[in-house]
C-alpha cells in the first residue's frame, strides 16, 4: 500500500470528479476513479490509504454497497471523505458510523479546500495519528525494541522498561492497549495491573500480559489476574500481529 494513495470511487468518472482526482494528483498523493460496485471497489481497497465517496446527483450508492463500505473501512482502519449535494451527504451519515468518515463537502465544492482536507489526512496518517496506540512494559531492552520493530508499521508503539515508569507515562498520554511483562523486578506486572485497575483513570485500558514461562501452573495465575489476554514470549511476529487484529476488532464491536 501506498502511503498516499487513495480512490475516488463514483457512478461515473464526470468533469468534476476529473477535476478533483486532477488537483489531488497535483498536491502529489496516488488518486484513481473507481465504478460504484463492490467487486471493483474491493480490489483497489488492499493498496489505499484514503477512500472519497463522490455522490452525483441522484447517484447516491445503495444500501448494499454502503454497508460493504462501512465493514471494509473498519476492518481495515480506513477513512472517508464525503462529497456531494448536502441531501446526498447527509443521507450517507445516516447509514455510516461517524468515526469513518474524515470529512465531508457539500457541492458546490472548494477544490482548494478539498485538497488541503486530504494533504492534512496523509500527513495526520503518516505521523501515526490514526493507528491504534499500544504501549510495550518490559525490563529487557532487547525484547522492548524488537516488539517495536514488529508493530511500528501497523500500530504507534511506545515503550517503557519498568512498571513504575508505565504509570508514570499513563498519567500524561493515552494508550489503547498495554502489553506488560509478567515478571520484572521491583514492580511486577501483576503490581502493574493492579494499580491500574485501581485508579478511575486507567481502570478501563485494556492489559496483556507478556510471559516467558509456558507451564500450566504460571499460565493458570496469569489467566486468574483477568487481564484481556497473554502472550507467550516466543510468540511469532505473524501470530501477533494477527492476534492483535483480532483483538481491536472485537473491541470495537464490543
Amino acid at each position: 500500500m501506498s502511503e498516499n494513495s487513495m480512490i475516488f470511487i463514483g457512478e461515473k468518472e464526470t468533469f468534476i470528479a476529473r477535476v478533483l482526482i486532477r488537483k489531488v494528483q497535483d498536491a502529489g498523493i496516488e488518486c484513481s476513479f473507481v465504478i460504484n460496485r463492490i467487486n471493483i471497489i474491493n480490489e483497489f481497497l488492499e493498496h489505499v490509504s484514503l477512500v472519497t465517496l463522490f455522490m452525483d446527483e441522484g447517484e447516491r450508492p445503495d444500501e448494499e454497497v454502503l454497508h460493504f463500505l462501512t465493514d471494509a473501512l473498519d476492518e481495515k482502519g480506513l477513512k472517508m471523505i464525503l462529497v456531494g449535494e448536502r441531501h446526498d451527504v447527509e443521507h450517507t451519515l445516516d447509514r455510516v458510523p461517524g468515526d469513518l468518515i474524515y470529512k465531508t463537502f457539500s457541492r458546490p465544492v472548494d477544490n482548494t479546500e478539498f485538497v488541503n482536507s486530504i494533504t492534512d489526512y496523509f500527513n495526520r496518517a503518516n505521523a501515526g495519528e490514526f493507528k491504534k496506540s499500544i504501549l510495550v512494559v518490559d525490563d529487557d531492552p532487547q525484547y522492548l525494541t524488537m516488539v517495536r520493530e514488529w508493530l511500528k508499521t501497523s500500530y504507534k508503539v511506545s515503550m517503557v522498561n519498568s512498571g513504575l515508569q508505565a504509570i508514570k507515562w499513563l498519567g500524561k498520554n493515552e494508550v489503547d492497549l498495554i502489553l506488560l511483562d509478567h515478571e520484572m523486578p521491583v514492580t511486577s506486572g501483576p503490581q502493574v495491573l493492579e494499580m491500574l485497575r485501581s485508579d478511575p483513570e486507567t481502570s478501563s485500558i485494556p492489559v496483556m500480559f507478556l510471559t516467558g514461562k509456558r507451564d500450566k501452573q504460571s499460565v493458570m495465575k496469569v489467566v486468574a489476574l483477568k487481564p484481556e489476554g497473554y502472550f507467550l514470549k516466543g510468540i511469532r511476529k505473524d501470530e501477533l500481529l494477527e492476534k492483535l487484529e483480532e483483538f481491536f476488532i472485537l473491541h470495537k464491536k464490543l
